[in-house]
């Protein structure tokens, strides 16, 4: 059985059709990419699985169960996290903090105790802090715990946005454009962080338009284009699909890899 199963989800705004009956699965443990041209839907559909909101028709399973209209807070208490294409980090807190606060959607506390510290909550709390420390090691920032979210460069911080997704003990976790801004050097750090992320055993999803990232680290490759599923299969099988190469180059020469 799939991880994720997506069948024929459509998603409608007023006359625009965002996503046209796309269907796809992936197994757990996979490292799975959906690509496409700016305005495919990429984004729509990362929304519709993750509960931002629910789709035009359709259905969303995960892990056996329907959660298609769910709630982001009841997905992601299943295992389903994700990130943003715009960092989303609380600035005004140590990047520590801010890994706290993700591991808190899985303790008893809850995201509160990440806040205000009570005497019950001493012993989770330390827990937490070790595994803060931890994740922020994981990920390459283990030196910068006590600065300023805000602080960090644009690279880090998308680093901190995946710490603290993993903080939240995801069994499948959505990247959204998680390459987007970063220079050649940062990057590959962020290949690095995705691909022992996958070695972990969790299921990764991500959109991104870095081909050279995702031919170098995408088992399967997901391609939309006007918001429906033209191509599947591996990096070798997309680089020369030829509708592949026609929604990105008007079919006159290989995707840049």
């Amino acid at each position: 059985m799939p991880l994720l199963s997506v069948q024929d989800e459509t998603m409608r705004f007023g006359g625009l059709l965002a996503n046209d009956a796309i269907s796809f699965e992936v197994e757990e443990g996979a490292l799975f990419a959906v690509i496409g041209p700016n305005g495919a839907g990429k984004t729509t559909l990362f929304n519709v699985i993750s509960g931002f909101f629910p789709p035009s028709s359709g259905s969303v399973r995960f892990a056996g169960r329907d959660i298609t209209g769910m709630a982001q807070d009841d997905v992601a208490a299943l295992g389903l996290i994700r990130t943003y294409q715009l960092v989303q980090l609380f600035k005004d807190l140590t990047v520590a903090e801010n890994v706290e606060i993700g591991c808190h959607r899985v303790t008893k506390g809850g995201i509160g105790a990440a806040l205000w510290r009570r005497g019950w909550m001493v012993e989770q709390e330390k827990q937490v802090t070790a595994k803060a420390r931890e994740l922020l090691a994981f990920v390459g920032l283990g030196d910068l715990a006590k600065m300023p979210a805000d602080k960090l460069p644009y690279g880090q911080q998308r680093l901190l946005e995946v710490a603290r997704a993993l903080a939240a003990e995801p069994r499948l976790i959505l990247l959204d454009e998680p390459a987007a801004g970063l220079d050649t050097h940062e990057t590959e750090a962020l290949a690095d962080v995705i691909t022992r992320i996958n070695q972990r055993g969790i299921t990764v999803v991500l959109i991104e338009h870095d081909m050279s990232l995702v031919m170098k680290i995408a088992k399967s490759i997901m391609v939309l284009d006007f918001g429906r599923k033209i191509a599947e299969g591996t990096p070798d099988e997309i680089k020369a699909h030829p509708d592949v190469l026609e929604a990105y180059l008007g079919g006159t020469e290989a995707v840049d890899a």
